[in-house]
């Protein structure tokens, strides 16, 4: 026979007689890309994308191949960062700009001094075992390059121009 309705009815109130409640269900991918596509939008709607930095230009190194090392080149691009690299490298460029680093120096010692450290970093890169590019970067001959120095911070010069005068005048 059936139920008694009155005991049915008690029960409904305690709430024994409910359904067991189902566990929320996980979103599945495609409900998931829904509400990011609906989100998207919306801001779209809203103008949340008008006046972007970059809007309307091409996309930096997007045709190029693929890089691993992508987001380290970026940054030093980005951040102008010197000195990073193997030393094979970083004393090639040194080597190029060592003139012009050498002419900001003031004082013979400065430059033996530099001349000295840029040496021994050759000589160092060269014993390293560590792989990566030869070192082909020369040595510099110091006496040789202190030479040269003296002779860019001369005076130029033209050697038959007269000595100027100088006119003064007095204060009266």
């Amino acid at each position: 026979m059936s139920e008694d309705p009155r005991l049915a009815a008690a029960r409904y109130r305690q709430g024994d007689d409910a359904e067991p409640e189902q566990p929320a269900r996980q979103p599945t991918p495609r409900d998931t890309a829904a509400y990011v596509e609906t989100a998207i939008q919306q801001a779209i709607r809203r103008g949340e994308f008008d006046d972007l930095p970059g809007a309307g230009k091409p996309i930096p190194h997007l045709g190029a191949g693929h890089d691993p090392d992508w987001w380290i080149r970026r940054k030093i691009e980005t951040e102008n960062l010197t000195g990073l690299g193997p030393a094979a490298l970083t004393l090639r460029v040194e080597d190029a700009e060592l003139e012009s680093a050498l002419d900001t120096l003031a004082r013979e010692s400065d430059v033996r001094e530099a001349l000295d450290d840029f040496n021994r970093r050759v000589i160092e890169a060269r014993r390293q075992l560590l792989g990566g590019p030869p070192v082909v970067t020369p040595t510099r001959d110091i006496e040789a390059e202190v030479r040269a120095w003296r002779d860019r911070r001369a005076p130029q010069e033209p050697a038959d121009a007269p000595p100027t005068r100088r006119h003064w005048r007095r204060a009266r």
